[in-house]
């Protein structure tokens, strides 16, 4: 890749763990990257790596063609944002954001000019004499980035930005951040272990677990299939079932709670193999819309939530399933419903052990 990052077979043990097993992947110059996984998974090692900050034991790193894999970090020409922003409480907005740059050597009247820039970027234009320990967190977080953007890096890195704000603020500064992203122009690694936070920011997302990216993707495609049963459940499929293939096409299988009809496997599986379904949360209809896939279920539990329900049921006396329905049901009731053959997903055995890359 002659534009852009790329990362080539990092590996990187910590205290004895395989924390990153043969990572690789590309950041062209016009994309917002989100690395997204649980806590632990190696992403901020990763970022750490990019940003020289961490030697990666083997593996490399391109930048435009060049191999920087060993270059000192302030010749690398990026900026990395913490998410504690490590800010100096003892300096002036204008100052944090200054202080890079005086390291830089950069004569005062563009270091003014820079500051300035960087300020109306993030519309804190009115903050630049205030000291950082007067403002609240969103302003912090403002200017961390503002400071970040000020040396116009390269590459911009982002650990958690927004993981130290309270949902509501953070659920405010995604959109605002996004669009900052996309008018600096400049491309973006974005590590967070919330969903939605990658699910707002990202241009591609790559879901990092156990050392290795299980799947690379536009945030709508790693959702809607998701690559491996794991996946799914990280993002709240909890609705599984095991059973055989009666029939592959199309896709029938006979589960502890009947035969499903399925729209997902398209021939991949044979009569006997052992596969895994997901029913996803809207996967359930109330009556029977369809002529397959009817069952009769016991209502558990019904919790609203925003703009639907969250119900409980049990088919056929099998433990609890979650679907999301457009209206309360009472516990103890008894139901007739469909499960959408559209809205199952379906993995081989081997996806239990082997991500998909």
């Amino acid at each position: 890749m002659n534009r852009g990052l790329a990362v080539n077979s990092i590996i990187k043990h910590y205290e004895g763990r395989l924390l990153l097993d043969g990572i690789s992947f590309e950041v062209p110059n016009d994309e917002t990257v989100c690395l997204l996984g649980p806590s632990g998974g190696g992403k901020s090692t990763l970022l750490r790596i990019i940003a020289g900050l961490e030697t990666p034991e083997s593996g490399s790193i391109f930048w435009s063609g060049e191999d920087i894999t060993n270059k000192p970090p302030h010749l690398r020409n990026f900026s990395l944002m913490f998410q504690d922003y490590a800010l100096f409480p003892h300096l002036t907005v204008k100052e944090n954001i200054a202080f890079g740059l005086h390291m830089r050597g950069i004569a005062g009247g563009e270091i003014d000019r820079v500051v300035k820039r960087s300020l109306s970027m993030v519309r804190m234009e009115k903050f630049g004499d205030r000291r950082v320990t007067d403002l609240s967190g969103g302003e912090q977080q403002r200017v961390a980035l503002a400071r970040a953007l000020a040396p116009q890096p390269g590459l911009l890195m982002l650990d958690e930005p927004l993981g130290a704000l309270d949902r509501t603020l953070r659920e405010h500064l995604m959109a605002e951040l996004r669009s900052l992203l996309q008018e600096v122009d400049i491309p973006a690694i974005y590590v967070t272990h919330d969903q939605q936070e990658a699910f707002n920011i990202a241009d591609r997302l790559l879901v990092l677990h156990d050392g290795r990216i299980l799947q690379s993707g536009s945030p709508a495609e790693v959702y809607m299939r998701p690559a491996s049963p794991w996946l799914a459940g990280f993002f709240g499929f909890d609705n599984q079932l095991s059973g055989r293939v009666k029939t592959s096409t199309p896709l029938a299988v006979d589960t502890p709670i009947g035969l499903i009809h399925s729209y997902c496997g398209n021939g991949q599986f044979s009569a006997g193999d052992e596969v895994v379904l997901i029913l996803k949360p809207d996967a359930v209809r109330l009556g029977t819309e369809t002529k397959i896939n009817q069952f009769s279920a016991e209502v558990k539990d019904s919790i609203f939530s925003g703009g639907h329900f969250k119900v409980r049921i049990a088919i056929n006396d099998f433990p609890e399933f979650e679907f999301e329905l457009g209206q309360g049901m009472k516990r103890g009731e008894m139901i007739k419903i469909s499960i959408d053959p559209a809205s199952i997903l379906c993995y081989g055995k081997g996806a239990w052990t082997t991500p998909s890359a």
